[in-house]
């Protein structure tokens, strides 16, 4: 349960971020299972916008309430695009309270970088680190010399290079790969976009086979820049091993909810782990905060931009609306919707009928 006590309910700003955090609990209880000890692991995926940057002004105190809020409903949250400054992921995890850790990259530096990190956010009450954590590293192309000697090239790196950790829950262990594909293009399968899910996939399911992993689960999940589920981007991740809960492809994942960009897919020991249940979706958190309707509260708060566009030119009630709804609101949320599944974890019973069969 997140920490609400430093919220002034005296102030207009309080008083309204007490009455959505009332509306989006109700919300969230309504659309997310609870969460439990031992049977069950609920993991999300989330691409928060530009977490943290001044693009169109500071995140606002209520924003990151409503973060926290959204986050401390899972066990374990996989985040893309956290940037530099730190910040805002200490304040939410201060709102969380101190069971709740993290584990982030290094800044991807260069251009494709975006000066971006990958993080994780967990519940240390419920999920344990492992004790593996790194950046996934291609690794070289054997070829031959023109006399016929093999060499060895260095592959071309994925641009937001994923990060792969192991974690540890009930019984469970289970590695994690948390990815920001490189968008490229404005077209559904970009060619290095795909390039770059086939090559991550490959990779992974030639790793999921070796009986010397840390563990044979892998769970590959983030933010793909996936158009539609019929893609190639798609397919790069399927025909590679990687299957996607049914659940999941029902759901477009960004905020106006005409695009797949997210996903969360498993490559796991059938007999061991991941029975994912029927509950699973994406969480639209517009529909409690930072609503279409609401758009004259926040007028003062958006300042100039709402006003003017970057021309000096005066926006009319329409652009208006563009302003708030397209840019502002979701630099104070995002552009994506959490993505999320509940996975069985206690496999106690099927562990005893095993143990039972040995000693017939």
């Amino acid at each position: 349960m997140p920490f609400y006590q430093r919220i002034n309910p005296e102030t207009v700003d309080g008083k309204r971020t007490l009455e959505r955090l009332i509306a989006l609990r109700g919300q969230l209880a309504r659309e997310i299972p609870l969460r439990n000890l031992e049977d069950s692991l609920l993991l999300a995926t989330w691409n928060i916008r530009e977490f943290d940057s001044p693009a169109y002004g500071t995140r606002l105190p209520e924003s990151l309430y409503y973060i926290a809020e959204i986050i401390s409903h899972f066990d374990l949250v996989a985040i893309q695009e956290v940037r530099k400054d730190l910040a805002a992921i200490d304040k939410v995890l201060g709102i969380l309270g101190g069971y709740w850790k993290y584990l982030v990259t290094d800044v991807t530096k260069g251009s494709k970088g975006n000066k971006e990190r990958l993080a994780y956010l967990y519940d240390s009450r419920k999920v344990r680190m492992g004790g593996l954590a790194g950046e996934l590293v291609l690794p070289p192309t054997k070829s031959k010399d023109k006399d016929g000697k093999n060499i060895y090239l260095p592959a071309t790196q994925i641009s937001r290079t994923p990060f792969i950790s192991g974690f540890k829950t009930g019984w469970t262990k289970f590695v994690l790969v948390t990815v920001h594909i490189l968008y490229g293009e404005s077209s559904a399968n970009d060619p290095e976009r795909v390039k770059e899910i086939e090559q991550i996939a490959k990779f992974l399911n030639e790793r999921s086979g070796d009986q010397s992993a840390w563990s044979r689960n892998f769970i590959l999940l983030g933010d793909f820049n996936i158009f539609k589920t019929g893609d190639k981007t798609m397919r790069a991740l399927t025909d590679n091993g990687f299957e996607i809960p049914e659940e999941l492809l029902k759901n477009p994942s960004n905020a106006i909810e005409t695009r797949h960009f997210d996903q969360i897919a498993f490559r796991v020991r059938k007999d061991r782990f991941a029975d994912v249940t029927s509950q699973a979706g994406v969480f639209q958190f517009f529909r409690t905060v930072f609503r279409p309707r609401d758009e004259e509260v926040y007028a003062e708060k958006m300042g100039k931009g709402y006003i003017v566009d970057s021309k000096g030119k005066r926006r009319d009630a329409n652009k208006k609306t563009n302003y708030y709804k397209t840019y502002w609101r979701t630099h104070q949320m995002s552009d994506h919707l959490p993505m999320w599944v509940e996975i069985k974890i206690d496999y106690s019973d099927e562990y005893l009928e095993r143990k039972l069969k040995q000693a017939s």
